[in-house]
């Protein structure tokens, strides 16, 4: 039986859906950012890390004040994803379809499929990936597969899967499964489908070591993989806010090299998908919401010591 805090967690995470996208819009966003900014004020443990991830972004010479207001607005840009996240069943259409400012090849992206050649998205933690998901079925893209962790309680990580789903996305466990995720998503694909995944952060500790604002982090394999494995086109995405709209970069696909095995294919593969990562963070830092560990120098010595192979 779940225990009390729990069951306020579940009760927070309804109470989002169900009065959130009721209240007028100036109120809520008022409250989020009000949120935002107290959370910031108490620099807990998530906003300590999210500093050390964006030193690496402005660099370890900028001064601590630059720092401290760049991790503001990127939890007011956090908790705006939140805010959109609870009030997207609700949003027009129309101001979904006008919002967002597609700078990249989605064109290219709806081609492969429209050809019956599945993509994959692969992305960084940045923006809003559910509206930007709405936003390309929107554009005829069908229906997009994706893995999520599961979420505690186990009500709340139900309450995404039925949010998701009502966008458009069939969302996979990434453990405790019926079955293999992975083998799933290459189903997909070869049936001409797009999946999405995020990636920018290595959740299994047998991640992909990449250079990343000159320094070493871990990434996540298995867009590459699935790419390599299928014949997908891996295809980055980043997002960003643009004002009271939205930004999208659709990149050229970063084909599968010649030469090397599968797992020299990934690894150079993942680390040009860092380098778009990178590039795009730079220029948009408040909107990397990346309050977890990437780099290995802030990771656990005692989860490293425990990746296999090593």
């Amino acid at each position: 039986m779940p225990g009390l805090r729990d069951r306020l967690t579940d009760a927070g995470y309804g109470l989002g859906w169900s009065v959130v996208c009721q209240l007028p819009e100036s109120w809520a966003h008022s409250a989020f950012r009000l949120s935002a900014d107290l959370a910031w004020r108490r620099r807990g443990r998530g906003v300590r890390v999210l500093e050390g991830n964006l030193r690496r972004v402005i660099g370890s010479q900028a001064p601590g004040g630059q720092l401290r207001a760049l991790s503001k607005e990127a939890m007011r840009s956090y908790a705006r994803y939140w805010l959109e996240a609870f009030r997207l069943p609700v949003m027009p259409a129309g101001r979904l379809a006008a919002g967002v400012r597609d700078t990249g090849h989605s064109r290219a992206a709806l081609e492969c499929l429209a050809a019956g050649r599945g993509v994959v998205f692969a992305l960084p933690h940045m923006g809003n990936y559910d509206l930007a998901a709405a936003w390309i079925i929107g554009q005829g893209a069908g229906s997009i597969t994706t893995v999520a962790e599961r979420l505690k309680p186990e009500s709340v990580y139900d309450r995404f899967v039925a949010f998701r789903a009502g966008l458009g996305v069939e969302v996979l466990a990434a453990s405790g499964g019926t079955g293999s995720a992975f083998a799933v998503l290459a189903q997909r694909l070869r049936a001409g489908q797009l999946v999405a995944l995020v990636c920018d952060r290595d959740v299994t500790g047998s991640g992909i070591e990449v250079e990343f604002f000159g320094e070493q982090a871990r990434m996540m394999g298995g867009p590459a993989a699935l790419a390599i494995h299928t014949g997908a086109a891996l295809m980055p995405v980043t997002l960003w806010y643009a004002g009271p709209d939205w930004g999208a970069h659709i990149h050229p696909e970063i084909p599968v090299p010649d030469g090397g095995d599968r797992a020299e294919q990934a690894a150079l593969m993942t680390q040009q998908l860092a380098q778009v990562f990178e590039t795009a963070i730079a220029r948009h830092p408040e909107d990397w919401h990346m309050l977890q560990k990437v780099f290995v120098a802030d990771l656990d010595p005692d989860r490293l010591a425990q990746r296999p192979g090593q």
